[in-house]
């Protein structure tokens, strides 16, 4: 599609709209939406760590959305399972930055990084002219206290107009004076349309339980766990099954996991780097009204600080030693 001569103004086509929310519980939230101009378009929260929540293709929703939906951060949610209280669901919510899993000793559920405002340093608009016109939003995320830890994540999203992928660069650094744990995980939690009874679950790599009674009932060797399931009775409430897969990466040495819904032909993918995120989580609550599926690379599996440690998965990052992460989701139909 050549557009050439025929508009002056990118927001015809595609673009970032940034504003500030109104009313409801994110009353107050900066916000920033993407339209891609290809049918995708998304939702930014800059004030929850620059996470993706609500998200679209065309006319049918990708991303499960809690009943909350986006709310404003709770920098003191970070006890027990607070942080379920105000879990938007949405396209990717991000777990970390120094704890992954259950409460443990002093570290509630998932960490404090997604009830983190990001300082925001740009939003880039495309330009219509260009061969390669990239939209962006750019910023930066501190989980810090005084005595440490000190760690920064630096977060870049992209898409080029015309395209329907969302492109998302993290760069960590130990921004303190002494070690510090570090643990990240993409929660990225899909839901109906596209999630649905016989929707596909993709990835290559060997998948066993978590190991709970809940998740041996479906992942096992009788069960076909690649497949969406119908709402189930034990899975209302806290019902729910998890699967740990050792994602196997193709010669590219990308892994590649997603969903894939024949019925209304829609399908999204994510790609991410073996050697960055090593581990991939497949969540499983098929409960009634809260139907979702998650797909969550991750460097660590959702199991706590004290396990990875245990284990000798547990990486430390010294003072000014930083991590780089690449996540890429595309939609297609």
């Amino acid at each position: 599609m050549n557009s050439k001569g025929k508009i002056v103004n990118h927001n015809q086509v595609g673009g970032i709209e940034s504003y500030l929310v109104d009313n409801g519980m994110a009353r107050g939230s900066r916000v920033a939406w993407f339209n891609t101009g290809s049918g995708l378009r998304f939702k930014v929260a800059i004030d929850r760590g620059l996470d993706i929540v609500d998200a679209f293709y065309n006319q049918y929703s990708l991303a499960w959305l809690s009943h909350n939906g986006l709310s404003n951060p709770r920098p003191d949610s970070d006890r027990g399972i607070e942080w379920l209280t105000n879990f938007p669901g949405g396209l990717v919510t991000t777990c970390g930055l120094t704890h992954v899993g259950g409460p443990e000793d002093n570290k509630g559920l998932h960490g404090k990084y997604s009830n983190l405002p990001a300082e925001l340093e740009s939003i880039i608009q495309p330009e219509l002219n260009s061969a390669n016109p990239y939209m962006s939003i750019c910023g930066k995320v501190r989980e810090s206290s005084v005595f440490g830890p000190n760690i920064e994540l630096k977060r870049t999203i992209t898409c080029k107009l015309g395209e329907s992928v969302i492109k998302i660069k993290d760069v960590v650094v130990n921004a303190g004076n002494s070690s510090t744990p570090h643990m990240l995980l993409y929660h990225c939690n899909f839901g109906w349309p596209l999630v649905d009874a016989g929707t596909k679950i993709i990835y290559k790599g060997k998948c066993k339980s978590r190991g709970s009674s809940n998740d041996n009932a479906i992942f096992n060797d009788k069960e076909n766990f690649k497949v969406c399931r119908e709402p189930m009775e034990s899975h209302r409430g806290f019902g729910e099954a998890c699967g740990f897969i050792d994602p196997q990466a193709d010669s590219d040495g990308l892994c590649r996991a997603g969903l894939y819904n024949e019925k209304i032909g829609l399908s999204a993918m994510i790609s991410f780097k073996k050697e960055q995120l090593g581990c991939l989580t497949n969540w499983q609550h098929w409960g009634f009204g809260e139907y979702i599926t998650g797909i969550e690379p991750g460097t660590n599996y959702p199991i706590g600080r004290n396990a990875a440690k245990e284990n000798g998965s547990l990486i430390i990052l010294e003072p000014g030693q930083q991590k780089e992460y690449e996540l890429e989701i595309a939609v297609s139909s």
